[in-house]
């Protein structure tokens, strides 16, 4: 699956699959074949980051 280039779309597609499926981003990037920094980076760009003990994007 493709994931959103848009860092809002990103943020909202990436917290709903974290919430859902998955138990931390990096069983999200190992499942999607994903590169966790340029996500981390993606998101950054409108000042989300990435959460460990809340498992989304905050």
């Amino acid at each position: 699956m493709n994931l959103p280039n848009d860092p809002a779309m990103l943020v909202s597609v990436l917290n709903t699959k974290l919430r859902d499926f998955y138990p931390s981003l990096d069983a999200l990037c190992d499942d999607m074949e994903s590169d966790k920094d340029t996500l981390i980076s993606k998101c950054r760009i409108i000042g989300y980051e990435y959460n460990s003990k809340r498992n989304q994007f905050v």
